[in-house]
């Protein structure tokens, strides 16, 4: 019988990190990563394994043809531990730069879609 199990370390094309922080910004990003991943637009990826510097999450990183990074708010937690981890060449999509507002931006399908749409413009670039 085949073993069809996903290996989840295994290289994608893309990889997306995304915010999953407790305001409800953090979970718009959060959410717009499953999206993006559902959608085929790549595979989302364990953020905490890069703060984590665990080695299989490092390696396939590094080998991503594109890495995404969905920030919730002002404070950058994605982007700030892709660089701490040496990685400079992404894509940043700021979900507070998308007139959502911190606190007053509930997690809905329409506040998810607008973040989706925005990181497949900046992949359409």
């Amino acid at each position: 019988m085949e073993d069809n199990k996903e290996n989840v370390c295994s290289a994608a094309p893309t990889l997306i990190f995304a915010c999953s922080g407790a305001a409800d910004v953090g979970a718009i990003a959060d959410r717009a990563a499953r999206k993006l991943t559902a959608d085929g637009a790549g595979k989302m990826y364990c953020l905490a394994g890069i703060g984590g510097r665990v080695p299989g999450i490092l390696k396939t990183t590094e080998e991503a043809e594109k890495i995404l990074a969905i920030d919730g708010c002002p404070l950058d937690c994605t982007k700030l531990s892709l660089e701490e981890a040496g990685f400079t060449e992404f894509e940043h999509i700021k979900v507070t730069d998308l007139d959502l507002e911190k606190g007053k931006s509930p997690a809905t399908d329409e506040n998810i879609a607008t973040v989706v749409q925005a990181m497949l413009l900046k992949l359409s670039d």
